[in-house]
C-alpha cells in the first residue's frame, strides 16, 4: 500500500478540527482495505470523540475491520481522559495494522500507544510524512515540548514600510489591507488559542480581537498594560471572552478578566509565555503594536511571522518592525502582498 497516499488523506481532513480540539491534538485517521478506504474521522471538539473513533465509527461492515489498515497522523493514545484509550479500541476492533505520521510529544502517551498497540500484537509502521505531521501538530508539539504556545508574529505595512499614521481621526483601526486580506486574518484568529496586543494599540484602535468576519470561536485575549491604565469602558473589558491583563501591579481574577502580574524588568515575551502556559495557552497571535512585536523578535520567541504589505503609502508615522531572517513564501491576495517567514 502507498503509505504515504494514505497519510496525506489524514493531514487533509485533519484540518477540519484546528481550532476545535484544544488542548487535543487535531488528527486525521483513515481506514484501509483492498487499498480502498473504508473510513475516515478527525477529531471531534473537545471532550467529543478522538479521530480513531470517528473513522472507526464510520465504517458499516465490523468485519471489514479485521482487514483493514489504520492511518493517523499522530501516535493514539494510550490513556484515559475525556474518553478511553484510542489504542484500547484498535485492538478491540481486531485492526491488526497501525500506520503513524509521528509520535506523541505528550509524557502521558509518548511511546506508551506504540508498545500496547503491539503488545496486542498489531504490526506498527511509524514515521510516515513526519515531518508533514509535525509541522500539522505543531501547536500541539510546541506547547508540551517547549513548555509554551506556538507563536505567530502578525502585521500589515504600506509600501513605504509603516505599520501606523502619524495622526488619525478617530479611534479606530486604519486599514492598510484590503478586506480579502482582512477576512484572511479573522480565519486565523478562529485557528489559534489566543491573540495578543500591547497598551498603545489598545488605546489607539480600541479592537475587539474577535472573528467577526468568519465562523469559529474568538481567540483569548492578551493584553500587555503594565500600569493598568487602559480605560474600563474600551472593548478588551467587555468580558465576552477570556481576557489576560498582563502588568506589574495585581494578580487576581474577576470572571472573564484575569490579571497577572510579571517582572517587566526581566524579558518581556519569555514572563507573558510564562504566564500563557500556566492558562494552558497552545498558541498565540502576537498583533501589534510595533513595539510589542519587536519585542518577542529581539528575543527570538517566534515561530512564524505573516507580513501583508498593502498598496498606502503613509510617508511618517510608525515603522513597522523588522525581520532579520528572508521570508520562506509570497503571495498575492487582490493587490496585497503576504511574506511568510519561519523562525527555524
Amino acid at each position: 500500500m502507498n503509505h504515504e497516499y494514505y497519510i496525506k488523506r489524514c493531514l487533509e481532513i485533519s484540518k477540519q478540527g484546528i481550532g476545535t480540539t484544544r488542548p487535543n491534538p487535531s488528527v486525521g485517521a483513515v481506514l484501509v482495505a483492498d487499498d480502498k478506504i473504508i473510513g475516515e474521522g478527525f477529531t471531534s471538539p473537545y471532550g467529543g470523540n478522538h479521530a480513531e473513533v470517528n473513522a472507526i465509527s464510520s465504517v458499516k461492515n465490523d468485519e471489514d475491520l479485521k482487514k483493514a489498515t489504520i492511518y493517523v497522523t499522530l501516535e493514539p493514545c494510550s490513556h484515559y481522559g475525556k474518553t478511553p484509550p484510542c489504542a484500547d479500541l484498535i485492538v478491540k476492533s481486531g485492526i491488526k495494522k497501525v500506520v503513524i505520521g509521528c509520535l506523541d510529544v505528550n509524557k502521558i502517551v509518548a511511546g506508551r500507544g506504540i508498545k500496547r498497540l503491539q503488545n496486542a500484537g498489531c504490526e506498527v509502521v511509524v514515521g510516515i510524512l513526519e515531518n508533514e505531521c509535525k509541522a500539522h501538530h505543531k501547536r500541539f508539539f510546541t506547547f508540551h515540548s517547549k513548555k509554551r504556545p506556538y507563536i505567530i508574529l502578525k502585521w500589515a505595512q504600506t509600501q513605504d514600510g509603516y505599520i501606523a499614521p502619524k495622526n488619525r481621526a478617530k479611534q479606530a483601526p486604519v486599514w492598510i489591507t484590503q478586506k480579502v486580506s482582512r477576512q484572511l486574518v479573522h480565519k486565523w484568529r478562529s485557528e489559534e488559542h489566543s491573540i495578543l496586543v500591547g497598551t498603545t494599540t489598545v488605546l489607539d484602535d480600541n479592537p475587539s480581537l474577535d472573528v467577526r468576519s468568519w465562523r469559529g470561536e474568538n481567540p483569548l485575549r492578551i493584553v500587555i498594560d503594565k500600569d493598568l491604565k487602559i480605560p474600563k469602558e474600551l472593548k478588551v473589558y467587555d468580558g465576552s471572552v477570556k481576557t489576560i491583563f498582563i502588568n506589574q501591579k495585581v494578580t487576581n481574577s474577576n470572571e472573564n478578566l484575569f490579571f497577572e502580574k510579571i517582572n517587566f524588568s526581566k524579558p518581556i515575551a519569555y514572563e507573558i509565555c510564562k504566564v500563557l502556559f500556566k492558562h494552558k495557552v497552545q498558541s498565540l497571535i502576537v498583533e501589534g503594536g510595533r513595539k510589542t512585536i519587536q519585542t518577542f523578535i529581539n528575543e527570538n520567541l517566534w515561530d512564524e511571522a505573516r507580513v501583508f504589505s498593502g498598496q498606502l503609502t503613509f510617508k511618517e508615522g510608525t515603522k513597522a518592525p523588522t525581520l532579520s531572517v528572508p521570508f520562506l513564501n509570497q503571495e498575492i491576495l487582490m493587490g496585497d502582498s503576504l511574506k511568510t517567514y519561519v523562525n527555524d
